[in-house]
């Protein structure tokens, strides 16, 4: 808690607010308090769980705690127009999934804080799928009570700990009854990272890239979208932020990671839907259309991703649009 305290000190102070201060204690108090009374009384997540914003609102503590790491003169989201389209969408009751990279703990906080001035429908209603640790390690429980979360086991982990094997199986399996019904509700909007876990850089370069994706994850999601019974759309979403809190180089199997924070700029962006039946009359058999349609989503992300870097990390801003993927700072002054 300690080091997480100088982190996060050192990283608002880069920002050069003039009430850096005065932010890093009021949002550490919140946060160190939200850790302690968690820490007293567990909290237990449920298979679905929807976001608590009183009598304490965490998705508003999240939104707060995160902003002021965001470097918005150097951020960018790229074609926003899409999300116009999905509230469009989801006003109409259909379902919308997002397939996406993911680089970091504050994933959430950070797609919200990019699209809180144009999408703020899209920005709290956003349910994400999470992993094991966000809902066990403590001092992300704080943070992961204010989304809306369906909770799974990740492949990576499945296989840590033996004898849980059975219980993580069964508990997926309640996750994705849990999604099938919000879907037959319409009017959703899900957000999944297909790799399982977090981007890593290149071990040997320290390039930063999308984790590879894993098919029979799209291809589930795929699937109980189409069964829901409502109509639904699924999305390629690019996210680069991981220099805001990167995870630690390997994938580690106790909780309770360093926590390294600085103040940088961060990228969001999305391109059309990518839709099955087209992919699938230009393939053979089914299996080879399912790698199509995960590679489909795979070259959208990087490609994108690739454009938010150029931006971000090559300093070329609003510059690095391409035809495929129009940035903006859509927030303004």
């Amino acid at each position: 808690m300690e080091e997480l305290y100088h982190n996060y000190k050192n990283a608002v102070f880069q920002s050069g607010n003039s009430r850096a201060d005065e932010i890093v204690l009021s949002n550490m108090a919140v946060a160190f308090d939200r850790v302690l009374l968690d820490i007293e009384e567990p909290f237990t997540f449920s298979s679905y769980h929807k976001s608590m914003r009183e009598p304490f609102d965490y998705y508003m503590f999240g939104q707060n705690y995160i902003r002021p790491l965001v470097d918005f003169r150097s951020s960018y989201v790229g074609n926003v127009s899409l999300f116009f389209e999905m509230e469009e969408k989801l006003n109409q009751g259909h379902n919308i999934v997002l397939i996406s990279n993911h680089q970091t703990e504050a994933d959430p906080a950070i797609i919200a804080l990019l699209l809180e001035s144009t999408n703020p429908h899209v920005a709290e209603n956003l349910t994400y799928i999470a992993g094991d640790r966000v809902i066990t390690d403590p001092l992300c429980k704080p943070f992961s009570m204010g989304r809306n979360l369906i909770c799974v086991y990740s492949k990576k982990h499945m296989l840590d700990v033996p004898e849980l094997i059975e219980m993580k199986r069964k508990s997926n399996t309640r996750s994705l009854k849990e999604m099938a019904l919000l879907l037959r509700g319409g009017s959703q909007i899900i957000w999944i990272a297909p790799s399982g876990g977090r981007d890593r850089p290149d071990p040997v370069t320290g390039e930063w890239y999308p984790a590879p994706f894993d098919t029979s994850s799209i291809d589930n999601m795929r699937r109980l979208a189409e069964h829901s019974g409502i109509p639904g759309h699924i999305y390629p979403l690019a996210l680069l932020c991981h220099d805001i809190m990167p995870p630690p180089p390997q994938v580690e199997r106790e909780v309770g990671e360093k926590r390294v924070i600085s103040f940088h700029g961060a990228g969001l962006s999305v391109a059309p839907e990518i839709s099955f039946p087209d992919i699938i009359t230009a393939s053979k058999n089914p299996e080879e259309a399912k790698e199509v349609y995960t590679q489909a989503f795979y070259n959208s992300v990087t490609e994108q991703y690739n454009v938010l870097k150029s931006a971000i990390h090559g300093q070329q801003g609003l510059k690095a649009s391409i035809p495929s993927v129009s940035l903006s700072q859509p927030w303004g002054d």
